[in-house]
């Protein structure tokens, strides 16, 4: 049976506070690299052999563009870096991936458009600072790639960490429930827009002016991508029926992918229809309900992301009352965590579920339809959600350096709310501190380490040239 320890406020506070013996808050600068770090080719190297091989070179390919997109492919090279590292051991569920462009903004299901983490691949529990450092890191690197200055990037760095640091203090004053239902809507984030333009005079209020245009551009994109406006992108009217146009080879239909797979056309259907029904047996009666309404009209392998690249993933079409009323599913493969090298593995079994459980613990709301499936092959495992339910993400590469701050403060309440939810907030704020010393040692940390993921990057497309990993670019 297990027990549920409750400790009071003040056990708590002095459990925080304990935790600065393990690693003070200053403890976190003056990262190096370790004596015996890993070779990072070889880390990209091991998570490719397991990945579809004719997709793999695509993978190299977008994460060639630049140093930052090379670190978004890179968790793994990461999570061996911060292994090392000092933690307080206050732990939370952590998302695993939490750069900057895994935030954007999404529909809840009822209809409001939200702002959170929207990739929990990665998801496990453990060190809430490697989370932080992971997310504070992007924005140097960002801020670096659209040619920054070194003191710009600090400051959108420094601004994700205390706007952490500040939240989860707000958030360890705050009664249980209202930390479950904390989010940021669309209208919370243009409020603030609007109470920092009302603070800044003359000149000063074209920044948050600015920062607004991108918010609501953003939010108006959001708002398009659903599964009509995929339909009318990804399919085709074929015999009074749509189907997922190919577009090789970042989109394929199972029809095309099936004779090299040695399938036939009727073993592609059992096979599909079988998927479905373990799928839809892992959500609510009323959601199985829901999606039992649908009929399942074609499937397609389609590349995703940059990180993702190379891991199985399809998108699903399934047709309502008739051809107009379409629903877009996405079909992720799930496999351990990059953490679960450093970390102790995961609770469940089945690594969809991993994915789809550690999601709910950190959104403020989740996606009806997630749920998890075994794949045909063994070994082979995955996660289902929509496609497209307003999803909206900011094109950083846009950013000046002051809209680049306030995502950083918006990004870093994001994650102090995700962290608050699964972790104990008020031993987080002890140990964090009303001072900036933990702000300062993880911007510290952050430049550091965007030196060496620059010199991995070299590393990375050395190895391209020289014909040891292959790249198609443009893809």
């Amino acid at each position: 049976m297990t027990v549920i320890a409750h400790p009071s406020l003040e056990e708590r506070k002095a459990h925080g506070k304990a935790a600065r013996e393990h690693a003070r808050p200053a403890s976190h600068e003056g990262w190096a690299p370790a004596a015996d770090r890993p070779d990072p080719i070889a880390l990209l190297e091991e998570q490719n052999a397991t990945r579809e091989p004719d997709l793999v070179p695509v993978r190299h390919g977008r994460m060639m563009v630049s140093p930052f997109t090379f670190y978004r492919g890179g968790a793994k090279i990461m999570a061996a870096d911060l292994a090392p590292t000092p933690v307080s051991g206050l732990h939370t569920q952590l998302c695993g991936d939490a750069h900057l462009s895994n935030f954007g903004v999404f529909a809840s299901p009822e209809r409001t458009l939200l702002f959170d983490l929207n990739d929990f691949d990665e998801t496990l529990p453990g060190p809430f600072e490697w989370d932080v450092k992971r997310m504070a890191a992007s924005f140097t690197i960002a801020a670096r790639d659209n040619g920054f200055t070194a003191e710009q990037a600090r400051a959108g760095t420094s601004r994700s960490v205390r706007s952490y640091r500040e939240k989860m203090a707000e958030f360890a004053q705050m009664s249980t429930l209202d930390i479950y239902y904390a989010r940021l809507s669309e209208a919370d984030i243009m409020n603030a827009i609007t109470v920092e333009k009302r603070a800044l005079k003359g000149t000063d209020q074209a920044i948050p002016k600015a920062a607004g245009k991108i918010a609501q551009r953003t939010a108006d994109k959001a708002r398009t991508r659903d599964s009509l406006q995929a339909l009318a992108k990804l399919a085709e009217l074929v015999d009074g029926r749509y189907r997922i146009v190919s577009q090789p080879p970042t989109i394929v239909p199972v029809r095309e992918l099936a004779p090299s797979l040695g399938y036939s056309a009727g073993d592609v259907e059992r096979i599909l229809h079988e998927q479905f029904r373990s799928y839809r047996a892992t959500l609510q009666d009323d959601r199985r309900h829901l999606l039992e309404r649908f009929e399942l009209v074609d499937v397609a392998r389609k590349v995703v992301g940059v990180g993702s690249v190379g891991t199985r993933a399809f998108i699903a079409l399934l047709q309502g009352r008739d051809e107009q009323d379409p629903l877009f599913l996405q079909v992720k493969e799930a496999s351990r965590s990059v953490l679960e090298d450093h970390l102790p593995k995961s609770r469940y079994h089945q690594p969809g579920e991993r994915v789809v459980q550690g999601q709910r613990m950190m959104q403020a709301a989740s996606d009806i339809f997630l749920g998890w499936t075994k794949g045909v092959d063994d070994g082979r495992f995955l996660y289902w959600r929509q496609l497209r339910d307003m999803k909206g993400s900011i094109a950083i590469e846009s950013l000046v350096p002051s809209g680049l701050e306030f995502y950083a403060d918006v990004c870093g309440y994001t994650l102090a709310r995700a962290h608050a939810r699964s972790g104990d907030p008020i031993a987080i704020a002890s140990y964090l501190g009303k001072k900036d010393r933990f702000d300062e040692a993880i911007t510290d940390f952050s430049a550091r380490y965007a030196d060496q993921n620059e010199r991995d990057y070299d590393t990375f497309c050395a190895a391209i040239r020289s014909g040891r990993l292959e790249a198609v670019e443009g893809l």
